[in-house]
């Protein structure tokens, strides 16, 4: 009998595959066939900064409108409890969700500034859910911006989310710092208790006959996954706390490697999007067969053993095998 299970944000998962959030987990009956179809816990889609004050803004002008008019004009608007642009269908999201999924639920939270919306994660909480992903999704576009003062800023957020909530807290974050190992460090040391690696950002594109930029959304592939399996080996030892593994995660080889280094979960979107929520018993079939052909009992006993603390040449992940690399594809070339 093999085990799948495996431990996330302090959280018991009976597996480590993970639906990531997507239009998939944005509705009951998409978050029950996730669940049905074997996920370990389910994200919910982002509840973004930009909805919150949105939310905001039109409450303010409902109650300006009625502001001088007479009493009984007021009853021609909602009432506050009912009044919704985004945040409270999320909330009840969160809440029906959480009552029927055995699993655990993740709520995610995406936003940039030090505003009133992170009071926001004590509601997601209050709402039920099991743990809060906090997905920063900063663009640093102008030549005034240190790549120091956006460090700050992602620490100071999860400084504050973490002051407002009791539950697990993961951060998701890109790839693009500096210096990843100690923005990593950073942001456990912050609060977080783990780091979901990485976010994917999406591209925007020029349309050359409307003359307009235009959302592009491409759906991941397998050869993405690299990059977040070598971060993962390299931190696996050097970071307390829980390390996801997203973006390229397809097959049961992708999981397999991403477990290797020393991934505690696995989380898909594209995958699932292209063939199903069914398509996650395919892939915990596989890994099952994967372990018992390879003689392993757990997922506990799989994980890590291909981390950079525990193979033999951990100068693999890092640049002593750049030339090696570009000689191997060189050589193969001439053949």
């Amino acid at each position: 009998m093999v085990d799948l299970t495996t431990k996330y944000l302090g959280l018991t998962l009976r597996s480590p595959l993970v639906a990531s959030a997507s239009p998939l987990s944005g509705n009951l009956d998409g978050i029950r066939r996730l669940e049905e179809a074997g996920a370990g816990a389910i994200v919910l889609p982002s509840l973004f900064e930009e909805q919150i004050e949105h939310d905001s803004f039109e409450i303010d002008r409902v109650l300006d409108t009625g502001a001088g008019t007479f009493a009984e004009a007021m009853t021609l608007f909602p009432e506050l409890e009912d009044y919704n642009t985004g945040p409270t269908d999320y909330l009840r999201l969160v809440a029906r969700a959480k009552a029927m999924s055995r699993v655990p639920v993740i709520a995610s939270l995406n936003g940039t500034s030090m505003g009133g919306w992170t009071r926001y994660a004590r509601l997601l909480q209050e709402a039920g859910a099991d743990a809060l992903e906090l997905n920063v999704y900063l663009i640093a576009a102008d030549t005034e911006t240190t790549a120091e003062s956006i460090e700050d800023r992602y620490v100071e957020l999860v400084e504050s989310v973490r002051s407002t909530i009791d539950i697990p807290l993961a951060v998701k974050i890109g790839p693009y710092f500096t210096a990843m190992a100690n923005m990593a460090w950073k942001l456990v040391e912050a609060g977080a208790e783990g780091l979901v690696l990485f976010n994917r950002f999406y591209q925007p594109d020029i349309d050359p006959d409307a003359l307009e930029v235009v959302p592009h959304l491409v759906l991941s592939t397998s050869d993405e996954s690299r990059l977040t399996v070598r971060w993962i080996a390299l931190l696996r030892d050097q970071i307390p706390g829980s390390l996801a593994a997203t973006t390229g995660m397809h097959t049961v080889e992708d999981v397999v490697k991403a477990l290797l280094a020393g991934a505690d979960v696995t989380m898909l979107a594209s995958a699932l999007l292209r063939r199903g929520p069914e398509y996650l018993g395919e892939l915990e079939a596989g890994l099952i067969g994967w372990l018992r052909e390879h003689e392993y009992a757990s997922v506990d006993q799989l994980r890590g053993s291909m981390s950079s603390a525990s193979v033999t040449n951990p100068s693999a992940f890092e640049r002593a095998n750049y030339m090696k690399t570009i000689s191997t594809y060189a050589n193969g070339a001439r053949t």
